[in-house]
């Protein structure tokens, strides 16, 4: 995630955007408007420190501005799924890659690889898939959070995954048409010389820049402790940082002025004409023992240099720019319209490129809610609805596939049965899996059921939907979700913020929940639960959902029935902050207030359950 206030240029004249923004598995931050102000989308599908692992970030460590940017809760541990949850095939990859190219068609895809046996056939699939770059990540990097055990025991240098990526895609006639990168402690101007003649033409670097402003690898980053303020929050420890921008030129100047010399020594006038010259390596010693066997040949063998397509230098990167000026001047008018279409599954990603158009110059959620309307008919492709924006209302009458409302920035979503529908509506399917993962606003209706994984990793989005799969609400971190039937098995995994309302009409509900991190309540033993009848309400309002109805007219004796899943650090901070609000404290002070007593240590401890006692009653 990235502030919002970091995109645009500042008023005086600095530009604090970053270039090359990352899609990561927990899309924490992943939004509209992030995704717009990138010249370059990451999907990282992998780390070379921690192949095949997720990220944590304690609860220590999620300062209210962090929580911010990630649609989190101060204090509130962060737990990143290993996978991304809607990519579990190359299929899929091409699908997210799709995806982020309607919202911003501008920006270059690059997908992030760890070096591995058998890495070449990925990175040739993701090509295929529409990546404009691939990058192989070494095991020997990693900040001072990754897992000791990871950084030690796991991945394979980046010599050997590049070398193979390189080679494979020259054979299979794709490597002119994407860019190679590499990373994974790259140091010295002999490193990007070998990197270029192993086949990368485009470098990383991570650990080598973090030392160059300060960093003295102290392998505490996730304490946030570093004596030289350089990976902490802590005001005290942030004032001992002594990082310019000019040591970071310094370093890459001093990077390209010796590759510039190895180039020169080799009679190379380029590093595109360099590019995968690997005979010209040699095994640098002469091996003993068992390492007298290996050979060294598939990475040092032939030659495979690149044949890259020319661009043109002067093509317009935005075509049609007077089209841009009249929907301008429409939305800034503030006249309401309304679109009605036939959708067929044909159609994927339908509602991205007007929520990019639209966050590009609005933001997520300045726009009156529903001021654009789209009214479809029929069976939505894959990806329906992802990334829409507040002032935009899609309405679908019929059903969608999968990944319908990804990363939701905070517009509105139906999706009810034609009104002759000859199914059983209430215990049918409507939309696909992985329904709203990384949701981080807005609201959404669906009167039917949900396949798997619905609301995963959730950070702000009002739902209500008629019964999910397995593994409902995973890593979810904020936002309501209303569950009007029944669940599949391991809801709730990793919940660490947000509330979710499930129907238990069976009353086996509390079975099929994961309560490693959660606590099940009745409605009306915590406060807040007045958001159920209102959604319910709303539900019932915008499908006209029958289950919604019957609900409603027996509301005294319905509302037993429904449990509420909420996450256990999550209420007992809501109890500190509520505790402290009735002491006069409100906005930024109450929010920082909550979160160092929630996370302090000894000295605070005390006060925390003092606050906690006043809340409950003493129980």
């Amino acid at each position: 995630g990235e502030n919002r206030n970091r995109f645009k240029v500042q008023p005086d004249g600095r530009n604090l955007n970053s270039k090359i923004k990352q899609v990561a598995s927990g899309r924490f931050g992943v939004n509209a408007e992030y995704l717009m102000s990138a010249e370059e989308l990451q999907i990282k599908l992998a780390q070379g420190a921690k192949p095949g692992e997720g990220g944590q970030l304690p609860g220590q460590k999620v300062f209210p501005w962090v929580a911010e940017i990630r649609g989190a809760t101060p204090g509130v541990r962060l737990i990143s799924p290993p996978p991304h949850h809607d990519i579990y095939s190359i299929e899929d990859l091409a699908q997210l890659i799709y995806d982020l190219k309607a919202i911003n068609p501008y920006a270059k895809i690059n997908v992030k690889l760890v070096s591995s046996t058998g890495v070449g056939t990925i990175a040739t699939g993701c090509v295929k898939a529409g990546a404009d770059k691939v990058v192989i990540s070494g095991y020997d990097g990693g900040t001072g959070a990754s897992p000791r055990n990871s950084v030690r025991d796991a991945g394979l240098p980046w010599e050997m995954g590049l070398a193979e990526a390189h080679q494979t895609l020259s054979l299979n006639r794709l490597r002119q048409r994407m860019t190679l990168e590499t990373d994974g402690k790259l140091m010295t101007g002999r490193d990007l010389a070998v990197a270029t003649l192993l086949g990368a033409e485009e470098y990383s670097f991570a650990s080598l820049a973090l030392i160059s402003i300060g960093c003295v690898m102290m392998r505490v980053c996730s304490l946030n402790t570093c004596p030289v303020g350089v990976a902490t929050q802590n005001p005290e420890l942030r004032q001992h940082f002594a990082g310019k921008p000019e040591h970071l030129i310094n370093m890459m100047m001093f990077m390209a002025e010796e590759l510039r010399e190895y180039m020169a020594e080799l009679g190379f006038r380029s590093v595109d004409e360099m590019v995968g010259h690997s005979e010209i390596l040699k095994s640098k010693f002469i091996p003993k023992g068992k390492a007298k066997s290996l050979d060294f040949s598939r990475i040092l063998g032939t030659a495979y240099p690149i044949n890259r397509k020319t661009e043109d230098p002067f093509a317009d990167a935005r075509q049609w720019k007077e089209l841009d000026g009249f929907a301008k001047a429409a939305v800034d008018s503030g006249v309401g319209v309304t679109v009605k279409e036939s959708i067929n599954n044909v159609q994927r990603a339908v509602g991205a490129r007007m929520a990019g158009w639209l966050a590009e110059r609005y933001g997520n959620d300045t726009l009156e809610p529903g001021l654009i309307k789209y009214e479809y008919t029929g069976i939505a492709g894959q990806s329906f609805a992802s990334f829409i924006t507040q002032g935009m209302e899609l309405t679908l009458v019929g059903e969608a596939n999968d990944y319908i409302a990804k990363s939701m920035s905070g517009g509105r979503l139906i999706v009810k049965p034609s009104y002759d529908a000859a199914y059983d509506v209430e215990h049918s399917p409507i939309v696909g899996n992985v329904a709203l993962f990384g949701a981080v606003k807005g609201e959404a209706y669906f009167a039917g059921r949900a396949g798997e994984r619905f609301c995963v990793r959730n950070s702000g989005a009002k739902v209500v939907v008629e019964g999910v799969g397995a593994h409902g609400c995973e890593y979810m971190t904020g936002g309501v979700a209303v569950i009007l039937g029944t669940t599949g098995r391991n809801f709730a995994a990793g919940m660490s913020g947000g509330v979710a309302y499930v129907y238990d009409a069976d009353g086996d509900f509390a079975e099929k929940v994961n309560r490693e991190m959660v606590d099940l309540y009745k409605v009306g033993e915590t406060r807040g639960d007045d958001v159920l009848v209102d959604m319910i309400q709303k539900h019932y309002d915008y499908t006209g959902s029958a289950k919604a109805k019957r609900l409603l007219d027996n509301w005294a004796q319905e509302v037993d029935k429904f449990v509420k899943v909420y996450p256990t650090e999550f209420h007992e901070i809501h109890d500190i902050e509520h505790a402290l609000a009735k002491t006069g404290l409100e906005g930024d002070e109450l929010e920082l207030r909550t979160f160092e007593i929630s996370t302090g240590g000894a000295e605070t401890a005390a006060e925390k359950e003092e606050l906690l006692a006043q809340v409950t009653g003493g129980n």
